[in-house]
């Protein structure tokens, strides 16, 4: 454990020794898919939407740049900004990567995501709950009847520990007393889903009445959720009782497992998506730790941007009945529109992924299902083919129009070829005929898309192209660049008449804190300056500035002629705006007050030329 120093600070030697550690592609791979191309990696970038990658990672260098949006820094500040937490926290997390602990409390406030306290709390809270159902079920007699229904189930005592599953009493307030207990405000508790508000009292109750407990967790690993399945079904009650959605527990952003599954995800460049977290247990029990599940909702944009970020290739693995195939097809199609690679596995008996296993064994299901999966379009054909007699003209018709419409624009010349034969086949109708009709649905979607096609889809972000900069914006930048660079180019603008360099406010922002910096540390490193900037914007400003191509036997003639760029740019704006005043002035007929600011125009003009 590695100690404080009397500030409380990090030691910077200890700083240095995770960054060295930590291998800014292995950091940045675990949270999305990098490719190499030449000395360099490249992905999608995870700050903002696109389709082709302009997100790149130096080896030689340990940063990160986006091309698209500006976003950069270094494996530290990649952390910060991609989970939302300050300097010390994400130290301290890839401390731990690295084996080494710090003592470091977590100090969510002055990271680049807003965390109240009252999250916070309500996180703790459900920490300590977990561990709380955990210990009643592997410790106490009163979970020996849930254990062994587990144990009976398929589960391991490791999977029950490893996922920290538990059994929450019958009693009707015995978390209640025991959060209050521990110091936790009840109605905070209550906004966080763990206990209920009597209504029209100031008193509560458990939520979770004799349930065995499984946690919900973020993609961060913290436990921000429940959902407790009872032991038998006598009618009254749900089998499963899920937490109600809450500040900590949005179910359009959580992928169950997703913290656990990311390095397996990783190593075979694939995720299977499954409909419930018992379907990733019942997986894991079987070694597929690639399995991710939504919770209780359909795939949304934000579940895809998750997955997006990490693989190319999803096996979507659903339940085999007949809300588990639309429920696919649904999401195959968000996926496929998204150009991401798409196998359905097709689970039969209407079984689903957990039923299957317990069932016909984890070998089955690996051998037979997950690695035998339907294509994206032969899934789409199977669905279309669902109650459909093909001794009725209609059905037949309806058919092949679905099946067309899928092929229109995503499908090769190969794949066309190979499924139009295969209607043929199945309806007994010609394949030039079936041609004929797709060459006409084809020309009839290019007629209707025309007039759309100058505006961007919503599905297909592209980066925006910035407007060409300025020489004064040019000026700021390269000013800046030799400022991060070398400590004298700050001395000699402090020195100077001129205390405000920079004529943008972000860059004088930046500035005041390079200031600091130097102040405290004494010579130029412009990663561990950016590891201290609390705004992400500030620090895309100062990676492009640290990224700018400097000519070393050109430094003291291109920080003149930054100096004189801006020196010209802030009279010039000044001009402008007496100008403004003048109009105005004569507009009110103070025409001393006119002849006074064309006076100081004048003057202006003269010391513009004089530069």
């Amino acid at each position: 454990m590695v100690m404080m120093n009397l500030a409380g600070k990090i030691p910077e030697e200890v700083i240095e020794q995770i960054r060295t550690q930590s291998d800014i592609v292995d950091v940045i791979s675990e949270y999305m898919q990098l490719t190499k191309r030449g000395r360099n990696w490249f992905g999608l970038c995870p700050f903002h939407g696109e389709q082709t990658p302009s997100f790149s990672v130096s080896t030689d260098k340990q940063i990160f740049h986006c091309f698209g949006c500006g976003a950069g820094g270094n494996a530290i500040t990649f952390v910060m900004d991609i989970e939302g937490i300050s300097f010390p926290d994400a130290v301290v997390k890839l401390g731990e990567r690295a084996g080494i602990h710090l003592d470091v409390e977590p100090s969510f406030p002055g990271g680049t995501k807003k965390i109240s306290k009252a999250e916070e709390r309500m996180k703790e809270a459900h920490a300590f709950t977990a561990d709380f159902f955990h210990h009643l079920l592997l410790n106490t007699e009163d979970g020996e009847e849930p254990l062994n229904y587990l144990l009976e189930r398929g589960f391991t005592r490791e999977l029950i520990e490893s996922n920290n599953i538990g059994w929450s009493l019958p009693s009707f307030d015995a978390l209640t007393i025991l959060l209050e207990r521990k110091g936790y405000n009840l109605q905070e508790m209550a906004e966080s889903g763990l206990i209920i508000k009597r209504e029209g009292e100031e008193r509560y109750f458990d939520r979770f009445r004799g349930r065995i407990m499984f946690p919900i967790r973020d993609e961060n690993g913290k436990i921000i959720a429940f959902s407790g399945r009872i032991l038998s079904s006598t009618g009254e009650e749900a089998k499963y009782l899920n937490s109600p959605e809450s500040p900590i527990f949005q179910k359009s952003e959580v992928l169950y497992n997703l913290d656990k599954a990311r390095t397996s995800i990783r190593k075979n460049r694939q995720v299977v998506l499954m409909e419930g977290f018992m379907d990733v247990l019942a997986a894991n029990s079987v070694g597929v730790m690639n399995a991710v599940a939504t919770m209780g909702t359909s795939l949304t944009n934000q579940h895809i941007t998750k997955l997006k970020r990490l693989v190319e290739q999803i096996t979507i693995c659903y339940d085999g009945d007949n809300a588990g195939f639309d429920a696919a097809k649904r999401a195959a199609q968000l996926l496929h529109t998204e150009r991401m690679k798409v196998d359905i596995a097709v689970l039969p008996e209407k079984l689903d992924p957990d039923e299957y296993i317990r069932t016909l064994g984890g070998q089955a299901f690996k051998e037979q299902i997950l690695e035998n999966p339907h294509a994206y379009i032969a899934f789409m054909m199977m669905h279309a083919r669902r109650n459909k007699n093909f001794q009725f003209e209609n059905d037949t018709l309806q058919y092949i129009q679905e099946v067309l419409e899928q092929l229109i624009g995503r499908s090769s010349p190969v794949e066309r070829d190979l499924y139009i034969r295969q209607l043929s086949n199945e309806t007994n109708i010609s394949e030039e005929a079936i041609y004929a009709q797709f060459r006409k649905l084809e020309a009839n979607q290019v007629r209707s898309a025309k007039p759309e096609m100058p505006t961007q889809t919503p599905s297909m972000p592209v980066t925006q192209q910035q407007k060409p900069m300025d020489a004064a914006e040019r000026a700021e930048r390269l000013l800046l660049a030799h400022m991060l660079h070398n400590i004298d180019v700050v001395d000699r603008v402090l020195r100077s008449e001129q205390k405000e360099p920079f004529v943008r406010d972000a860059y004088m922002a930046v500035f005041v804190r390079l200031v600091g910096f130097y102040e405290e540390y004494g010579h130029p490193d412009y990663q561990r300056f950016m590891e201290i900037l609390d705004d992400a914007e500030l620090r895309k400003i100062v990676m492009e500035a640290a990224l700018v191509e400097r000519d070393p036997d050109q430094a003291e003639a291109e920080v003149v002629d930054s100096i004189r760029q801006l020196q010209k740019y802030r009279i010039e704006q000044e001009i402008y705006q007496k100008m403004h005043e003048s109009k105005e002035a004569e507009k009110m007929h103070e025409y001393a007050r006119a002849l006074e600011i064309a006076q100081q125009i004048i003057h202006l003009r003269k010391s513009l030329s004089a530069i």
